[in-house]
């Protein structure tokens, strides 16, 4: 029997990729070691607007669309709540922020997402000394347990290999590729920071970001809306709070670091006014690209392999969208734009 797929790493962009498998009754196998953790350590927050500077994120407006009704079907499938909506409130450090903040809202692609209502501060247990403004049609995705139960039901159906994949056992024959005792036709490498040890497509210009949080535990925040300042403080609910995230580009480890909790404590405590106890720290490699692109495609030599990487910090809204534009270039021949094609780096 010869496979549709092999998908290899089980991250948001494996899992978007297999949903695509699944709706199409495509047979597949997915390859899954573990060994990147930038998915399951993230925020989890879906955010169109950069709130650093008030302005859309690339594409942003076309892809929540699409990642709202994915995460839905996938919670239906799930029978398991992985959805949240969750409001982001910008803090404000100067009446000039807040008045760039009014100068956006105005704008017709800003409009639908930013509030052009400020709002007060009632929670004694934060220093706001100006406003907020409230970003709308937000969420929390449930990241972990999603992808767990996710998994899960493919350990069941045993389509998932908890091994890891070794990239020299590939055969490519004329009518289909051979790993070990596996035929496919096609295999989607979906590894993440991963793929620097991929000799098919390490080569690209992938540079990772290293992005750590902390978990904090504090009875008297009292906290029900996400707040970003310059850092991001996320309800977790059980008075469990997430805070991050710092971006490191030199370190390429997957430790935690003193360094950055400490950044991210220093961050928190310049509005945090109540204790708080550090419960937890986790980090990962976020796959960026210089162009701040997604990396996706088929291998300049070899039609029947290819790549969805480099969603950076922004996963959530992209994987859905990437993988569906993969999934018809694989299938339909649509093309892709040169913009988020590897093959815009003349290496490939």
């Amino acid at each position: 029997m010869v496979l549709d797929y092999i998908v290899v790493g089980f991250g948001l962009s494996g899992l978007s990729f297999v949903e695509e498998l699944e709706n199409h009754n495509k047979s597949y196998v997915v390859f899954e070691d573990a060994s990147q953790q930038s998915s399951r350590v993230a925020g989890g927050l879906y955010n169109p607007v950069i709130l650093k500077r008030f302005t859309m994120a690339w594409q942003a407006s076309k892809q929540i669309e699409t990642a709202a009704s994915f995460y839905k079907d996938v919670e239906t499938k799930l029978q398991k709540t992985v959805v949240s909506e969750l409001p982001i409130l910008r803090r404000f450090n100067t009446v000039e922020e807040q008045n760039n903040w009014f100068e956006a809202s105005d704008k017709p692609v800003l409009e639908k997402f930013l509030s052009p209502e400020l709002i007060r501060n009632t929670n004694p247990a934060v220093d706001i000394p100006f406003h907020y403004g409230k970003v709308k049609h937000t969420g929390k995705i449930d990241i972990v347990n999603m992808l767990s139960a996710y998994a899960k039901n493919l350990r069941e159906n045993h389509i998932l290999i908890d091994k890891s994949f070794e990239y020299d056992k590939i055969i490519l024959t004329k009518d289909y590729i051979q790993y070990k005792e596996i035929k496919c036709k096609h295999i989607v490498f979906a590894e993440g920071y991963g793929v620097k040890n991929n000799p098919f497509f390490n080569d690209l210009p992938l540079h990772g970001n290293k992005g750590e949080y902390i978990i904090i535990r504090s009875k008297a925040l009292k906290q029900k809306e996400a707040i970003k300042s310059s850092i991001f403080v996320i309800p977790l609910g059980d008075d469990l709070y997430k805070v991050g995230a710092t971006y490191n580009n030199q370190d390429k480890s997957s430790e935690i670091t003193t360094t950055a909790r400490e950044e991210l404590q220093k961050k928190l405590e310049k509005f945090l006014k109540v204790p708080y106890k550090v419960v937890d720290q986790v980090a990962g490699i976020r796959p960026t690209v210089r162009d701040r692109r997604p990396l996706i495609g088929t291998h300049a030599r070899y039609a029947n392999i290819h790549i969805l990487n480099g969603m950076g910090s922004r996963g959530i809204l992209l994987a859905p969208t990437m993988a569906k534009k993969l999934y018809n270039h694989i299938e339909k021949g649509t093309s892709l734009d040169k913009e988020i094609d590897c093959k815009r780096y003349k290496n490939l």
